[in-house]
């Protein structure tokens, strides 16, 4: 293992981590990165400082946030500033919804399409594992990839009502 990957142990480890993997995302310039979490309750998705870099990196040709949940219940109260922020940027984020049936083994993932892989493998003690090995991204990719092709948009960028 590198000893310059972030090492997952912790809460603040694991924030530290996701912005690890989105920096090299930016770094290498992917065109898309894969967010999955069963609820998006713990991401700094809210972080003034990555909410700018994310509006730089979306701004360019071609650029594509892709969230899978089980649930988006409770992002617009935990993470207010990111849902206003999404809908500027609708046309470059996709949000979706998992099956019901693939909810129990959702994972807590960041996936880029170069070579970055952020996974929280334990999220009860807060250990996981970050990497810049294509294969492992790879990897990870195709197995999300099955519970994308099923999923159905499930946050709205607006709300209807009176």
């Amino acid at each position: 293992m590198n000893d310059d990957l972030p090492r997952i142990d912790s809460r603040e480890a694991f924030i530290q981590a996701l912005r690890w993997g989105f920096d090299s995302a930016f770094a290498q310039q992917a065109r898309c990165i894969t967010c999955v979490d069963p609820s998006f309750e713990d991401w700094p998705l809210d972080d003034p400082a990555l909410l700018s870099d994310l509006t730089a990196w979306v701004r360019l040709p071609l650029r594509r946030l892709v969230l899978l949940a089980a649930s988006y219940e409770q992002v617009p109260r935990r993470q207010p500033r990111f849902t206003a922020w999404r809908r500027d940027f609708a046309h470059a984020i996709q949000a979706l919804q998992a099956p019901e049936e693939f909810v129990p083994g959702l994972p807590t993932l960041l996936l880029d399409d170069r070579r970055v892989s952020v996974h929280l493998i334990d999220p009860v003690h807060w250990r996981g594992r970050a990497d810049l090995d294509v294969r492992a991204r790879l990897l990870w990719q195709e197995k999300v990839d099955v519970v994308l092709q099923r999923s159905e948009p499930g946050f709205a960028v607006s709300t209807l009502g009176l």
